[in-house]
């Protein structure tokens, strides 16, 4: 079967740090990913699970006050210059 490239940009240190894991594992960076692709075709799925953490209270609220502003604009207030919004927050 022919081989092609793949090129694939990630941040230097996460390169280094998954080069190292591949490394302890008995792989290079071309098997592990290798590995994921087969899975990932043979299973039509990402073979891992995807995730983020659930916003705590105080972030669940502040979600909530920016959607109710959203609904009324006479609450907060608006700026289309963020000069002066900037000037204006750090008064």
């Amino acid at each position: 079967m022919a081989q092609t490239n793949v090129n694939i940009r990630m941040d230097e240190i996460l390169k280094k740090q998954f080069d190292s894991f591949c490394s302890d594992m008995g792989l290079t960076m071309t098997t592990a990913f290798t590995v994921f692709a087969k899975k990932a075709v043979r299973e039509y799925r990402i073979p891992f699970e995807i995730g983020a953490e659930k916003p705590n209270e105080e972030t669940v609220a502040a979600i909530q006050e920016v959607q109710e502003m959203k609904k009324d604009p006479s609450i907060g207030k608006t700026y289309t210059d963020v000069d002066v919004m900037m000037k204006e927050l750090l008064v």
